[in-house]
């Protein structure tokens, strides 16, 4: 069958396939952008294969459309380019083979059969070919096509030598399964099980990579209970293993906070596409099992399990290689705030307080509210209305006090060197003291941020501490 109409939306391709029939080469758009076109899903990732030398084809290319810069590997045959809005990787035709103790192939050069049989799952191994006047021809060696049709993921060679040769093909199983909605087949599916030691080899880097991909998708809950079904979440995040220990003492037990956790940041995907704020979704309630308390008159307790999790976000992001600047201090500071609203919406509560949430949070404000909002699960219908309910009231009172005080980034009018210069002294430690006493007091709603108001409140703590204004 031929897909010319289809890759004529796209001059890139028959542009490619005019410069690879000068130089005689025979050329093919492979892998997942093929997958894609047929799925009516954007990609601008494009796989060449040549059978030939796929760096030359790059070079050759690069030259025509007046491209400088071509990352080439020489390890692997490939060479990497940008043009427009594409990224395009050229390589040749190539066979793999692997040692058992590492994921990096041997790569010999060979036919399109062979790198066909290369690939992971079958609907990765679809090929168009680029050349005139064969453009648009389907190779498909694989039935990828069927598989596309049936919503199947499987894999074109045995699937436990094809997850023993690369592990990471077990994630990418199960982030193709989640992203597309299909089925990996059951055969495939034990061998991910049979496999799945095999992530050990792994470097973390790609083993982040996947997972974040699988945490950035529509359904990032059914990724990861994918994850846990299979066997691999364990090395990934074991941490989240021991969230699945419901325990009963007489008539009390608690909720399975591993399903609470996957609904949590499925509730926070149906509303934000932010990376890091479904990652504090994931770690919300890590430290709940090292916190786990029971008292007869309320049940389990979990006392304190936001500050031991928002410690515990550091040695989790370094250990899976995620950053660890603003990215981890976004994590670690709503994991611990993540209670906070739960005074300001059981109870009433003075502007002071409003005042005091809205500074601790800062720019993380809206991000909070939003996992707080998330982080009701309730079953009980009349619960989760009267959280809502109270969620509103919670939101009207921070836009007043927001409308009024613009106390998010609070700074007294007086400053350091005004203090400095109404006592005459150099720096120290009673500088900072009256600073602080003065945030506290606009915080506390006993003074307004004028300079009016503050200057008796400066005198006032400055006495305190045995400072004598100047003169005059």
């Amino acid at each position: 069958m031929n897909y010319r109409s289809l890759l004529n939306q796209y001059p890139l391709f028959s542009l490619i396939g005019k410069v690879a029939d000068r130089y005689g080469l025979e050329v093919y758009v492979v892998g997942g952008f093929v997958r894609d076109l047929f799925l009516q899903r954007p990609c601008k990732d494009v796989d060449i294969v040549c059978v030939g030398d796929g760096v030359v084809l790059a070079n050759h290319f690069a030259r025509e459309i007046g491209v400088s810069k071509v990352a080439i590997f020489k390890k692997f045959g490939t060479a990497m380019l940008r043009w427009e809005e594409w990224q395009i990787e050229f390589v040749g035709a190539r066979k793999e083979s692997y040692l058992p103790n590492s994921r990096n192939p041997i790569v010999q050069p060979g036919s399109l059969k062979d790198d066909i049989f290369r690939r992971d799952f079958t609907i990765n191994t679809l090929s168009l070919n680029l050349n005139q006047p064969t453009f648009g021809d389907l190779v498909d060696m694989c039935k990828g096509i069927l598989d596309l049709d049936k919503g199947i993921i499987q894999t074109p060679l045995d699937p436990a030598q094809t997850f023993t040769d690369d592990p990471l093909r077990m994630l990418r199983a199960i982030r193709f399964a989640n992203q597309l909605q299909f089925t990996i087949l059951p055969v495939t599916w034990s061998a991910i099980q049979q496999e799945a030691y095999r992530m050990l080899i792994l470097p973390q880097e790609r083993i982040t990579d996947e997972f974040n991909k699988i945490l950035l998708s529509s359904t990032p809950d059914k990724g990861i209970d994918m994850l846990d079904q299979a066997g691999l979440l364990r090395y990934i995040l074991p941490e989240m293993e021991a969230l699945k220990k419901v325990d009963k003492i007489g008539q009390n037990s608690h909720k399975d906070n591993f399903k609470h956790t996957l609904q949590v940041v499925r509730n926070v995907a149906n509303v934000s596409d932010n990376l890091w704020l479904r990652w504090a979704a994931l770690l919300h309630d890590i430290a709940k099992p090292a916190t786990k308390g029971f008292d007869a008159k309320v049940g389990f307790t979990f006392h304190g399990h936001e500050k031991l999790g928002a410690k515990m976000v550091a040695p989790i992001f370094r250990r899976l290689k995620l950053p660890l600047k603003q990215e981890m201090r976004y994590v670690k500071k709503l994991v611990r705030l993540h209670l906070r609203h739960i005074p300001l919406i059981e109870n009433d509560v003075t502007y002071s307080a409003i005042r005091r949430f809205i500074h601790d949070t800062g720019d993380e404000l809206e991000d909070l509210i939003t996992l707080c909002r998330a982080d009701i699960t309730s079953h009980n219908p009349y619960k989760v209305k009267r959280y809502l309910s109270n969620f509103e009231k919670l939101e009207a009172s921070i836009k007043a006090v927001e409308d009024s005080d613009r106390i998010r980034h609070l700074e007294p009018v007086i400053d350091g060197h005004q203090i400095m210069d109404i006592f005459q002294i150099d720096p120290c430690s009673k500088i900072g003291m009256i600073k602080s006493a003065l945030k506290e007091a606009i915080l506390e709603g006993q003074v307004s941020n004028q300079r009016d108001e503050l200057y008796p409140y400066v005198l006032k703590k400055g006495k305190e501490l045995g400072l004598t204004p100047k003169s005059g």
